[in-house]
Order: structure tokens, then sequence, then C-alpha cells
């Protein structure tokens, strides 16, 4: 888990010298202190004890300046751990070649990237650092009691042993399990929420929002039992460390009786048996809940290493052909029908419902710089005996034939739910095929060739330029106003209090929902490519302003929004506003998907 936070180990052994030198301080101020007491009571001259004086002054001090450079240092380390893995997280995201991204809910990704990540820096904070600082103050304190007495120290080491292996060996048993449990209830939850937020108007109409309510507190219900569960087996463990510290005393007062009896030591050194051993389980009393941070740790850790692909690396650049996920075929009760190609179709498609949860499907398709194709490069799309869908055996469309050379306009059409965000999705290259083959006729990647817009796509929180620059990362603002100008945004820019350099609200909350579309389209205009697959572009909009880019987008004559080279698929609501002779699939209809001109 360290390796996979890059952290220098300078940096971690100097912060681990910051915490051995805060508790070092605490330690020594206890011992110096305890001498100090018990020698005043023999009451020697005062010069006697001006040394102990002035240590206990200064060790007081270097204390809380120890303490505070520990803090400053161990959270450098943690943040930069962090920093960096999340940063070979997305990184090893970009470069995975299949659909495990894609087929996760999003909010079990938010959980992974976000929850996750944090888990293992607080690993460097609660559990490294600190079992790192016990070891090296175990050996601190039972050097310090040698000296003193054998039978003190044999008792500590036997505490020591009791608080530092066998209570966090305890709880690190006992917790393992309930935190996995933890760390997957959340991941439900966090889902769960993320999906009522996103849907709460339409699950409002529809008369199940309180049922879905209700359902996500019931999932909140069970995430708070499984923390009270994981909860108890470290308290347990915390426990056991008091009582590590009542046999410790226990050694060191007959110890210290023996000493005092015999006269083979002074009150000093009696002193210090007496009450150092109340400083010296400081170390050990982090140990519990560093075993219970281990245990997230290792939870977490194994959650992320899914994510990131085999090896935990960015994997091997994608096959020129995006190929069959799975040999399942769907079931042979699914209807037939005609495909799309260039030529005269002579295959078949079929489509069902759509998936239940396609909100993760395609935002790393607009992100994609990983390289980038002149935007009138010529490339030929195609579809083989294509099975698109979410789950082996219920394929949203069957059977699929597409070809598409360069400059090819195509409308997907099709009631709600009907697959056709599954198959732009599918053709992207970013769901796995449950048969047949997508690929590019001169055997590049899909990636990034094959570029999405989802009807969903993110808006960040931040300025209007910025939203359009996370497709292109030179874009200059003269581009960006044409592009602008290009879907008519023009006049609701000219409203804005800092033209391109006005902040937008978290995921568009501050933009309509036509803006919000035109915002988006503006993104497809700026980053254009060889194939350009749009999902509802012109949902939203008034009809008039809808179909005119509709139009503009389908007709190869056109070049205000795409150039004539690129191949455009756009799905749509509105078959009517097409462009004469656009080749339209429909998909769910009664008698199938086929091809027509309109």
């Amino acid at each position: 888990m360290i390796a996979a936070l890059e952290i220098p180990r300078g940096r971690l052994l100097a912060a681990v010298l910051a915490a051995c030198a805060t508790l070092g301080s605490a330690f020594a101020l206890a011992a110096v202190s305890a001498y100090l007491v018990t020698r005043a009571w023999t009451m020697p001259p005062v010069l006697d004890l001006t040394v102990a004086v002035v240590m206990v002054r200064a060790l007081g001090v270097s204390r809380g300046v120890f303490r505070w450079l520990d803090r400053m240092l161990t959270h450098d380390v943690a943040f930069r751990g962090v920093v960096s893995l999340r940063t070979n997280l997305f990184t090893a995201l970009a470069a995975r070649p299949d659909d495990a991204v894609t087929r996760l809910r999003r909010g079990d990704l938010l959980a992974r990237l976000g929850d996750d990540a944090q888990e293992l820096g607080d690993h460097v904070i609660k559990a490294v650092v600190p079992a790192l600082v016990a070891g090296v103050m175990t050996v601190v304190v039972l050097v310090t009691f040698a000296p003193l007495s054998l039978l003190a120290t044999a008792s500590m080491l036997l505490s020591l042993a009791v608080a530092s292996v066998l209570a966090p060996l305890a709880g690190y048993r006992a917790a393992r399990l309930a935190e996995q449990a933890v760390v997957s209830s959340r991941s439900t939850v966090t889902a769960q929420a993320l999906e009522v937020l996103d849907d709460a108007t339409s699950l409002r109409v529809d008369g199940r929002l309180e049922a879905a309510l209700a359902q996500l507190d019931a999932r909140q219900h069970e995430h708070d039992s499984a923390i009270d569960r994981a909860a108890l087996p470290s308290a347990v463990a915390s426990a056991a460390v008091p009582l590590a510290l009542i046999l410790a005393m226990a050694g060191s007062l007959l110890a210290a009786g023996a000493a005092w009896t015999t006269g083979g030591a002074s009150a000093g050194q009696v002193g210090v048996l007496l009450l150092l051993p109340l400083s010296s389980f400081e170390a050990a009393t982090a140990l519990p809940a560093a075993a219970s941070q281990y245990a997230r740790s290792r939870a977490a850790s194994a959650r992320l290493a899914e994510l990131a692909g085999p090896g935990g690396a960015p994997a091997a650049r994608p096959s020129p052909t995006h190929r069959a996920a799975s040999a399942a075929r769907p079931s042979p009760t699914h209807r037939t029908a005609r495909a799309v190609s260039s030529s005269p179709p002579d295959r078949a498609a079929t489509a069902e419902m759509s998936p239940g949860d396609r909100s993760s499907t395609a935002h790393r398709s607009s992100a994609d710089k990983t390289r980038r194709l002149a935007p009138d490069a010529e490339v030929r799309l195609r579809a083989t005996g294509l099975n698109a869908g979410w789950e082996p055996g219920a394929a949203r469309v069957r059977d699929l034939d597409l070809d598409l050379p360069a400059g090819s306009r195509l409308a997907v059409v099709g009631g709600s739910g009907s697959g056709k965000t599954t198959l732009l999705a599918t053709l992207a290259g970013l769901l796995e095929p449950l048969a047949g083959t997508v690929e590019l006729e001169d055997g590049s990647p899909l990636h990034p060739h094959v570029v999405l817009f989802a009807e969903d796509a993110h808006v960040f929180a931040t300025t209007l330029r910025e939203n359009l620059r996370v497709v292109r990362r030179d874009l200059e603002d003269d581009t960006a106003l044409a592009a602008l100008e290009a879907v008519d945004l023009m006049d609701w820019v000219r409203t804005l209090p800092h033209g391109l350099d006005t902040m937008l609200g978290p995921d568009g909350t501050t933009v309509s929902g036509g803006e919000r579309r035109r915002l988006l389209l503006a993104r497809a205009v700026i980053r254009r490519g060889p194939v350009l697959l749009l999902d509802e572009p012109t949902e939203h909009l008034d009809t008039a302003r809808g179909d005119a880019l509709l139009r503009a987008l389908l007709d190869p004559a056109d070049e205000t929004l795409v150039p004539a080279t690129s191949t455009v698929v756009v799905v749509t609501h509105r078959p009517e506003a097409l462009p004469e002779g656009t080749p339209i699939l429909r998909i769910g209809e009664n008698d199938g998907t086929r091809t027509q001109e309109s």
C-alpha cells in the first residue's frame, strides 16, 4: 500500500523521527519530573536540582515543538501520497482497455476514488507512523528500565508485548471482516444517495421518491450497524492497553519496594521506577486503532486494485479491435430487425430495455487527451454481429452490422429505455460488446478516434472557459467564442458578468437545461474528431432552435458545427426534424430495428 502512494522514504523517515522525538520528549519529561519530585523530597542543596529543573522546562517546550513538526511532516507525507495515488488511479483508469469502470455505479466509483483513497492516506497517519514509533519507543523504554531493575524491565517487556502485539493483533483479526462490511455498505449508500439526488425530479413525478428515500434510509441503517459492529472489537483491543499498564505498574511497584528496602536505589531512582510506567505506553495506546486502520486500508486497497486493473498500474493499450467481452449470446426470443450500413442492409438487430444505471457511461470519453487526430481525418467505423448490453443474455441490441464511412451521418431513434445510450457506449469502446466486434477499418484503437458526448456529462464548478477547455487544453478564447456562437449561446454569454471567466455552479446548477445542453454541444464542436457520438444533444431546447442544431449536425453540407469528413451519430427523439436522406436506425420498434430514409 505504501508503494501505491509513492512516498519518498526520506519524508517518511523524517515524519517518524519527528513523532519519536515528540514521544521521546514526553518520556524524558516524565522521567526527569519523577526524579526531581522524589529527589527534592530528600531536601538536597538547591544546586543539585538545577540541571533537572532546566531539563523539565526544556523538555516541556520541545514536546510542543516536536508535536507540531510531527503533525506537519506526517500529514504532508499522507497528502502527497494521496495525490500521487489518485493521479496514478486516473492514469490507470484512462488506460484500461475494458469496460470495468463503465459498469460501475457512479456512487461506487466516487466512493473508491474518494473515501478509499483517503483510507490509504489515513493508513500513513494512523497505522504506519504509529507502528514504527511504537517499535522505537519500546526499545527506548526497555533500555531506560534495564539499569534500574531487571524485575521492572521484565514486567515492562511483558506488558508492552500485550499492548503492542497481542492487543492490536486481536483487534485486527476481529475487525477485519466487519471493516470490509463497512466499506461495502458505505459504497452502497453513496451510490444510492447519488441516484436519488440525480433523479429526484423524475422519482417525484413517478411517485417513487418516498420509496427511494426509505430504501436509502434502510441502507444507511445497515451502514451504521456495520460501523457499530466494527467499533466493538476495537474497543476491546483498546481496553487491553490500560490492563497492560496495570501489569507494568504492579511489576514496577514490586521492583521499587525491593530496591528501597535493600537500600539498592536512591529516592530519585525509586521515583522513576514508580512514575515512569505511566508514560511508557503512550505509543502503544495508538496501536489498536492502528490495527483497525490497517484492516480498513487493506479492504480499501483491494477495491482500488480491482478498480485500477491487473497489477494496479495502467493497463496495456487497447487492441485495435474492440472484441466481445463474453461468448454468451442473448436469449433467442429477442426480436430481430435490419441493420444500418452505407451498403444495403443484410443483417439483424434488436433492442430491449436500457440498463438501470447508465450514469457512469461516458464522462471519460469527452476528456480523453492521450492522442488526438486532426478533425478532418477520415476513418471508417464498423460493427459486425454486434450484441450490446449490460448483462450477458440481456442484450439491448442484437446482431447489428454497421458500416459508417468517413463523413457518414446517422440518427438513432427509439423510445426511452430502448438501449440507444447503451449502443453509443459500445460504439465508443466504453462498453464491451456481449458478442461481435466494433473496430476502425485501419485497425486503430477506438480511443480517442471515437468520442462520445453523453447527455449527462458533467459541468464542473469552475469558469465557463475551463468547462470548455476540458476537451482541449490549448483552447484559445477566439475558438471558444466561435463554438459558443455556433451553438447559439452567445446571447447568454453576453449576459454573464465576467464572460468566459464567469464561474458556473457545481454540475451546471446555475444554468438552465437548454443552456447546459448547448454548453455540452459546444464541447463537441471544439473537440470534433473523426467520429462523434452525441446523445440527445438538443433535448430541453425549444423546437425551432433544437431542430436547427440537429439539421446542422446531420447535414454533411453544413460545416457550421462539424467538418464534412467527420462521422456523426446522433440519438434523437425528433426524426421529423432530420435532414432529407439521413439514415435512421430505429431501436425498439414493434417491427424491429431498421434503416429508412427520412
